[in-house]
């Protein structure tokens, strides 16, 4: 397909949601030539890929790092012309601490610098036991990412027919968990930890994600860890500059609260206000259970609504936004500084099984040095996110009450304080954001951040597909395929761009 032609026919397209799935499919799509509206209930394009501004601070709440910027410099390329992104290398790209005092220290795209880390730290055999996981990973990644990441998610039948299927499914281990399979591969248990915690990137149970995961190992190695100067909302607004000079109608503070269907096509959406846009398709860019249990209710997406249902929604984060005043020293010496309980598995049992807070939770440090991002030389901008069970009154945690959040919060900094960085006296600027805050900002089911997990071996054929059995009706974003994170999200938009220009262009 050539992708600087229009398509054969010129349709009404509406977006609902302004994350950036929605802003990449609508750019696309009204570079073919089509007439594209998006409606965001906000005030502001973007979703969770969003820096927060507090007295000159500036703090990435949401994704704090980009890979595979391949995804975006393509996006750009396809729509107009390339622009610089404002890239830089997060070097070193990981600061991991553990519970015994040893730490690692991971260079930005060196597979032979980590192996020397591993190997100062752990010893030769662990440092080769890593060697092995990650050529694994690779040979995972090239199995998986045609069927399973850069198009949409196939039947069974069409995986049958695929050419070398066995092979590679023999070689994405589909039956068995992430845990599983690593335990029998490194003997280090600090090197288990570092590997689970990639379950957690799409808010999962290492226990109960699939082996596929390891990909985001050789993902990060081989493509790199990258931050954009300013801020990670920079790319969001770059995007939406993008498709407002390509003709997308941008409608902020539109809330779509209804998707109307006629004989099993979709035909308008209906705003909070009550005003009816007619549609000839629409792309769906929020949260998949709020689209499937609120906004429709047509028999043609039956099968859709039981299987997001029957899978398990990501855990939550409650985060804290702390802006320093300049010290003697940084606080911390990398971009990403991770610090891991004693007892792993006890995070994700207080999570998942007890819908607890966590008592010895892993800390994750974000600290970009990036002068555009505080007020003054040697200032600060740590945002330290906390694994979380989801906000519900039923089946997880009431996040309501503000002495709750509060008192955690305050915890968690003590903790931080416990481990000899010292960071109080500098605080400046202090704001605590809970699962429910996340629910009301984003609404996403308790604050799920990922919307659904990637728990369980169907997992990825519960996400709502990019083309619904709704005829006109598809989905972008982070709970759809193929999932969750700024590469995954940009591919989204692509996908269902694609899709619907083929089904225009035969």
């Amino acid at each position: 397909m050539s992708h600087q032609r229009l398509d054969k026919k010129s349709l009404t397209i509406s977006v609902i949601g302004g994350g950036l799935g929605g802003l990449t499919a609508a750019a696309r799509l009204a570079r073919r030539g089509h007439k594209v509206r998006i409606f965001e209930r906000s005030n502001r394009l973007g979703g969770k890929c969003h820096t927060e501004w507090i007295d000159g601070y500036g703090f990435d709440t949401g994704p704090s790092l980009l890979t595979i910027p391949a995804v975006y410099r393509d996006f750009f390329m396809k729509t107009g012309k390339p622009i610089d992104l404002g890239l830089t290398p997060v070097d070193p790209a990981f600061h991991y601490h553990f519970a015994d005092k040893s730490s690692l220290l991971f260079p930005n795209l060196s597979h032979g610098g980590v192996l020397d880390a591993i190997k100062d730290q752990m010893g030769s055999e662990a440092a080769e036991q890593w060697h092995q996981l990650l050529l694994r990973s690779e040979k995972m990644w090239e199995a998986s990412r045609n069927d399973f990441v850069e198009r949409a998610l196939p039947t069974f039948a069409q995986l049958r027919k695929r050419k070398n299927i066995l092979r590679d499914l023999a070689t994405i281990a589909p039956l068995t968990s992430l845990r599983k399979f690593t335990s029998k591969r490194v003997s280090d248990p600090r090197l288990q930890f570092i590997i689970d915690r990639y379950a957690t990137y799409t808010g999962s149970d290492p226990r109960k994600a699939p082996a596929v995961m390891l990909t985001i190992a050789f993902v990060e190695e081989a493509f790199g860890a990258w931050h954009i100067k300013g801020g990670l909302g920079n790319l969001s607004q770059l995007v939406a500059d993008r498709a407002s000079e390509l003709g997308v109608g941008i409608n902020l503070n539109s809330e779509v609260v209804k998707i109307h269907d006629l004989n099993g096509e979709v035909s308008a959406i209906e705003l909070a206000n009550g005003e009816m846009i007619q549609s000839d398709l629409i792309i769906s860019n929020i949260d998949s259970y709020h689209l499937y249990n609120s906004m429709l209710d047509g028999k043609s997406v039956k099968s859709e609504k039981n299987a997001v249902n029957k899978s398990t929604p990501s855990l939550s984060g409650f985060s804290i936004l702390l802006g320093l005043k300049p010290g003697k020293n940084r606080a911390f010496k990398a971009h990403h500084t991770v610090f891991f309980p004693e007892n792993y598995d006890q995070e994700f049992d207080q999570i998942f099984k007890l819908n607890q807070p966590v008592t010895d939770p892993t800390i994750y440090i974000c600290s970009p040095d990036d002068p555009q991002m505080v007020p003054t030389v040697g200032a600060e901008n740590l945002f330290i996110l906390i694994n979380a069970p989801r906000h519900s009154f039923s089946n997880g945690f009431d996040w309501s009450k503000p002495e709750v959040v509060e008192s955690y919060g305050e915890m968690i900094i003590d903790l931080i304080e416990a481990k000899g960085i010292k960071i109080r006296d500098r605080i400046l600027v202090k704001k605590f954001r809970s699962p429910l805050d996340i629910e009301n900002d984003y609404a996403s089911l308790g604050g799920s951040i990922y919307g659904p997990s990637s728990n369980g071996k169907r997992a990825a054929f519960r996400r709502a597909p990019n083309k619904s059995a709704l005829r006109g009706l598809y989905n972008v974003g982070g709970s759809a395929h193929p999932g969750g994170g700024l590469p995954l999200v940009g591919l989204s938009g692509e996908i269902v761009a694609d899709l619907i220009s083929e089904s225009i262009n035969g």
